[in-house]
């Protein structure tokens, strides 16, 4: 039963209805027509083949031409044989009957055999998966075009399941950043997070980091029966039957994953690491404002080291940074990093640097990069400030708010200048290449605009105040 439509979208009412709701049953029909789809019948040659490949079976006849291999066929749906062409020695086709006609496939093989993206074990495999395909694109290809245009995302599969996961985590929940754009009261809730079933889990609790993800979709075979998480329509074939988000396992059609909010909620179970972590991936996971190692190591050099000489340009032990990283990755946020553990504070600076460097998208995103460097080359230094600002507003979110508290890290640093001897230029030359990457990854580029990463760097220390 639907949640009532003159329920209110505010308060206990849509708690109310969001716990009461039931999702529907899974549509049934794509799964029907796979049950009713032709089965393979491989077409034996009766004598030996001097020529057939290892890979292939008894079902390959050798060099024969379309019209034979038609009438080996034999009209029979479902029918299959293998053959090397005639014109061109050494390649290879699959003859299927489908639909009262013989369709031919030029065929490969690299390990597994493919005639099209997907790659299959056996040819029996690849001529079942591909006679399901054939019958219910044939069957249903109106339905199948509109299965997007009426999605149930919303209450079903992922989006319950997203219920309880977020309402879990948002007991630890903190409240730091000065960017509107993490939580904004007025419009926000309503923009970002569309689900009813969502949006009641959150109204329980007005403290949470609202950053927008992407779903990391990437192409999955499943085992056993599976049905869409966005339309509930049946994920038909043999295997590749549609693809799955590797951060919080959300299970779709290839053709819906186009049309999912980007309301990912990344796992903790499926986020293995914290270094190498898409930096959005990690914050959402652990429902944390910025990433635990930027706070953590920040905290530590701020307690104990921001009058240490050449700090964040004098390097640590690599062997002793990499122990870091490990206990990271290993132990996350109860990872101990004190003086007890790592005494000398440049190894700590060493491993926030290399959490920034190893980030598979930088601080300052790809996205931003080229904008950010032709901002630097403004010759106004007003102009210059303004056009830096207006990228600024570009940033991911959780991009943003780790850089926003990175620079005010870094203004106390130089603050301490007459200690550590480290001014915004200095921390400009360190960080400049660190948090900014050119996404074409050319050494000559990065050389050439080194001078430009540092202007900006210096730029974001300088006007921390006035930036963000």
């Amino acid at each position: 039963m639907a949640a009532s439509s003159n329920s209110s979208l505010s308060g206990s009412s849509v708690s109310s209805d969001a716990e009461e709701y039931q999702p529907p049953i899974w549509k049934s029909y794509l799964y029907q027509l796979q049950q009713e789809a032709p089965r393979p019948k491989r077409i034996i040659c009766p004598g030996e083949v001097g020529n057939r490949p290892k890979y292939y079976g008894r079902e390959f006849h050798g060099i024969i031409s379309r019209e034979q291999a038609d009438e080996l066929l034999g009209g029979v749906e479902g029918a299959y044989i293998l053959r090397e062409s005639q014109r061109q020695p050494g390649c290879y086709t699959l003859a299927l009957r489908f639909g009262n006609q013989t369709l031919n496939y030029r065929l490969f093989y690299d390990g597994k055999h493919f005639v099209g993206e997907k790659r299959f074990e056996s040819i029996h495999d690849l001529v079942t998966d591909g006679l399901i395909t054939l019958y219910i694109e044939t069957k249903a290809s109106e339905y199948i075009s509109k299965m997007t245009t009426n999605p149930i995302y919303e209450h079903i599969g992922y989006a319950t399941l997203l219920r309880e996961k977020v309402s879990r985590r948002l007991s630890r929940s903190k409240n730091e950043s000065r960017k509107a754009s993490v939580t904004n009261e007025e419009h926000t809730a309503v923009e970002k997070i569309s689900s009813l079933v969502r949006r009641a889990a959150l109204s329980h609790n007005d403290n949470h980091f609202n950053y927008e993800k992407t779903h990391n979709f990437k192409v999955h075979t499943f085992r056993g029966p599976h049905w869409c998480e966005y339309c509930a329509n049946f994920m038909w074939g043999l295997i590749a039957q549609g693809v799955r988000c590797s951060d919080c396992g959300l299970n779709v059609h290839k053709q819906c994953s186009k049309h999912v909010p980007n309301d990912c909620q990344p796992d903790l179970k499926r986020v293995k690491k914290v270094y190498c972590c898409d930096l959005t991936t990690l914050v959402k996971a652990h429902n944390t404002q910025r990433p635990m190692v930027v706070d953590m190591c920040i905290r530590e050099i701020e307690a104990r080291g921001l009058k240490s000489e050449g700090l964040y340009r004098v390097s640590g032990f690599t062997e002793h940074i990499e122990d870091v990283k490990m206990a990271f990755d290993r132990d996350g946020e109860k990872a101990d990093i004190s003086a007890n553990i790592y005494p000398d504070i440049n190894i700590i600076t060493g491993a926030l640097k290399l959490y920034f460097r190893d980030l598979p998208i930088p601080v300052i995103t790809y996205d931003t990069y080229s904008k950010f460097i032709e901002a630097a080359k403004i010759s106004s230094a007003d102009e210059r400030l303004e056009a830096v600002h207006e990228v600024l507003m570009l940033l991911p979110p959780a991009h943003y708010e780790t850089l926003r508290y990175l620079m005010i890290h870094l203004k106390k640093v130089t603050l301490n200048e007459k200690d550590n001897f480290m001014n915004a230029e200095n921390l400009g030359i360190v960080f400049g290449p660190t948090l900014m990457r050119p996404p074409e990854d050319s050494t000559l580029t990065s050389l050439h605009d080194m001078r430009y990463q540092k202007m900006i760097v210096q730029i974001l220390i300088e006007n921390e105040d006035v930036l963000f």
